[in-house]
């Protein structure tokens, strides 16, 4: 048994599912591989979340130092978040299960395509 912020896991493949487990980490990992995005652009790509929600997945990330916000000094406030170098490491392995996903069911990435589409 594994012990990790007050937290028990059964062995470390249990310890690091922990990390994306839920509907949103994975998806917002993914959304941020390729660049930086700001909190209402993370909103509008993950159909589904709600501002309370992805605010608490992000805080989450963060404080694994998975993700990592930029706050750049004007007004409004913009504030960017981006994957750190332990984030682009997880990322890359959900991004190959995702390729595994496409070529075992083909369909239902083509039915994810069509439905971005209309969206």
């Amino acid at each position: 048994m594994i012990s990790y912020n007050g937290k028990k896991y059964v062995c470390l493949l249990d310890f690091a599912m922990d990390f994306i487990r839920g509907k949103w980490k994975a998806v917002l990992l993914c959304h941020l591989y390729d660049e930086p995005k700001r909190f209402l652009e993370l909103q509008r790509i993950t159909k589904g979340i709600s501002q309370k929600v992805l605010n608490e997945k992000l805080k989450e990330l963060e404080v694994e130092d998975l993700v990592d916000k930029k706050v750049y000094a004007e007004i409004p406030p913009k504030v960017e978040y981006f994957l750190t170098d332990k984030g682009k490491d997880l990322t890359k392995i959900i991004k190959e299960i995702e390729s595994w996903s496409v070529k075992y069911y083909p369909h239902l990435d083509e039915a994810c395509k069509q439905s971005d589409a209309t969206d």
